[in-house]
């Protein structure tokens, strides 16, 4: 069956977001409260995972306030829903009162690409990351013509979402990336005289081949992935890290911190480590605007150092 036609079945629910992305988010917003209490008392989606995460990030927190962070946790994640298919209609007007950035770092971006400078963005899954793409109506440079937004991202399984999922991310203009040629397209881009402002999401997993730099994150020893810096390096970019602040109901703002200006002159595994630093503290000012549900912590990792001790220590019990 091809894939055309494998998505006709899909028509009935492409059809249904495009009328919900018609109403305005204040009667969305109805919607996602009706969502919260599905997810968070029916479904109980991914509960012990969330529960778990929290309980273990926050040691010294009382369970009341777990409970607190989690129900907070479940409400944005609602949100997030509703505020990403509304996407598929919002005006850029709507967009650039709902998602704003410091004035002060959109011109450092623009000097930088002006300068043909490759920028790489650190990024994580705070709500609403689906948002941040609206860069681009922000910055003085036209898109595709005198640089080039673009944003890492891994295909999704199935088609119909694949297609959703990118559409909705280039709707201000941005280009989506597939993650295993994104430094091949970004090496493109450079040699094509065509500067690039790359948001990586870098809070997840590392991806198999990718061994992960450990650093002591959320109270866990945690492998960050170390790809977003090797780009960094490769390319000689600007390295930012983009904060994102949600300050109300349907409203962000980014401010960015330059990791460095640099790469070439840090140690290796100094920008991951800088990088999980800023979104530790991130988290830490809100604990509920992170994503939660993912299982971060499913294979647990030691530090060098305790991977040394314990085998000094087996070596000893041999002998």
């Amino acid at each position: 069956m091809t894939t055309t036609r494998r998505n006709w079945k899909y028509l009935p629910l492409d059809a249904l977001l495009h009328m919900l992305a018609w109403i305005p988010l204040r009667v969305l917003y109805v919607l996602s409260d009706i969502a919260f209490v599905i997810l968070y008392h029916l479904i109980r989606y991914r509960k012990k995972i969330i529960f778990r995460n929290l309980r273990s990030s926050f040691p010294d927190k009382t369970e009341r306030e777990i409970n607190g962070i989690a129900r907070r946790f479940y409400h944005n994640f609602a949100d997030q829903v509703v505020e990403t298919i509304k996407l598929l209609h919002i005006s850029d007007k709507e967009m650039r009162r709902r998602m704003t950035f410091e004035p002060s770092d959109i011109v450092r971006i623009d000097r930088w690409l002006n300068e043909k400078r490759p920028v790489v963005a650190f990024f994580s899954h705070c709500f609403n990351w689906e948002w941040a793409p609206s860069i681009t109506l922000w910055s003085k440079l036209q898109p595709g013509v005198d640089a080039q937004f673009c944003q890492i991202y891994r295909p999704l399984r199935n088609d119909w979402a694949d297609a959703l999922m990118l559409k909705l991310r280039s709707r201000f203009g941005a280009v989506s990336l597939p993650k295993k040629v994104a430094f091949l397209d970004l090496m493109r881009y450079q040699k094509r005289g065509i500067p690039t402002v790359t948001g990586f999401m870098s809070d997840q997993h590392p991806s198999s081949g990718d061994p992960g730099h450990i650093v002591d994150f959320l109270n866990h020893p945690t492998a960050m992935i170390t790809g977003t810096e090797t780009v960094a390096r490769r390319l000689d970019a600007a390295v930012v890290y983009w904060d994102m602040h949600r300050i109300g109901r349907g409203r962000y703002h980014i401010k960015m911190a330059t990791i460095t200006d640099s790469p070439a002159t840090l140690p290796s595994g100094e920008i991951t480590e800088r990088y999980a630093t800023l979104l530790q503290a991130t988290i830490m000012r809100d604990p509920a605007s992170w994503l939660w549900s993912h299982n971060r912590w499913k294979h647990a990792v030691a530090f060098p150092e305790e991977k040394d001790n314990l085998k000094a220590n087996n070596n000893g019990n041999q002998s």
